[in-house]
């Protein structure tokens, strides 16, 4: 798994093996602070934020590079929560909304497409509409893509259904965020609230999908679970978990907010793995057992973590 890590005063990437036995710092940048990574679905690229400057001058900009950590290049300043469309070519970002910075999630305006091989930029063919978009993750058959919306479109707080290709919008009509797709694209999981995760089954190949009943949940009833992730198989979970904060801003490259929020500092958070039983639940915080297990046991704000099987060599 690929994910952040507040390491040495600055925000790094680290890889992770799905046992939790070793762990690597990929970028190993003092200077640079990297943010939210997420692998192509071929596992050759990873995708990633960088905040540079400070305060409301600061720029977050949208980069990728090999995901052995080689050949990196910025693609554009000023974007936000990006995802890979299924062609592993594509890279879905969210534009900033105003030119200041602003660490809120939903600091945004719009859906653009970066496609690599010909370096072209373009927007949602619907694209106006779409405002205040976070984590936004791109369906298997590249017909939808799935987002939170807060406080924009007429929402309150919401998941959407997004057409990829299109101006359809589908309120799916459920509460809390970030939600994901499964590699198979037959169920998303997101967090349900800050206790809780869950999966339901859904029809992407619908022109209406709506989604089921919770098929699996993770409960715990203490800290915050946030960042749920597949593994490539789709048996596993990862996500975030810690206790709940603002974060530190007497750490450089950090800001104040809720601290799941990217670019804010989670004290005592770490990554852990889950596997997903089909009609069950699984509560975290008792002694770990074969259900579930920590993957970091560091502490060190690791958040955001993405699965990804590395291309062979």
């Amino acid at each position: 798994l690929v994910h952040e890590v507040y390491a040495n005063n600055n925000w790094e990437l680290f890889v992770t093996s799905a046992d939790g036995k070793s762990s690597a710092n990929l970028t190993n940048t003092p200077d640079v602070n990297e943010l939210y990574p997420q692998a192509s679905p071929d596992g050759a690229k990873i995708c990633f934020l960088v905040d540079s400057g400070k305060g409301r001058a600061t720029v977050r900009s949208l980069w990728v590079m090999n995901s052995d950590g080689t050949s990196r290049k910025k693609v554009t300043d000023r974007a936000r929560q990006q995802c890979w469309a299924p062609d592993s070519q594509t890279i879905a970002f969210l534009p900033q909304e105003y030119p200041k910075f602003n660490v809120t999630d939903y600091y945004t305006k719009g859906i653009s497409f970066h496609h690599l091989p010909s370096g072209n930029t373009r927007e949602h063919v619907n694209t106006k509409p779409l405002h205040h978009l976070y984590n936004i993750s791109y369906a298997p058959n590249g017909k939808w893509i799935v987002a939170t919306v807060h406080a924009g479109m007429g929402h309150r707080h919401t998941n959407l259904l997004i057409e990829a290709n299109g101006s359809k919008v589908i309120n799916l009509g459920i509460d809390g965020c970030r939600p994901t797709f499964s590699p198979d694209g037959k169920h998303i999981a997101w967090g349900a609230g800050d206790h809780e995760l869950a999966v339901v089954p859904i029809d992407i190949e619908s022109d209406n999908p709506k989604l089921g009943k919770k098929v699996f949940q993770v409960f715990d009833k203490q800290n915050k679970i946030y960042h749920v992730d597949w593994s490539p198989d789709g048996r596993f979970l990862s996500f975030s978990r810690g206790p709940n904060g603002k974060g530190d801003i007497t750490k450089p490259g950090t800001y104040e907010a809720a601290c799941e929020i990217v670019g804010v500092h989670a004290k005592g958070w770490d990554i852990f793995a889950v596997k997903v039983a089909r009609g069950g639940s699984v509560t975290i915080g008792h002694k770990p057992v074969y259900d579930w297990q920590p993957l970091t046991r560091n502490g060190n704000s690791n958040k955001e973590s993405d699965w990804f099987l590395p291309p062979s060599k």
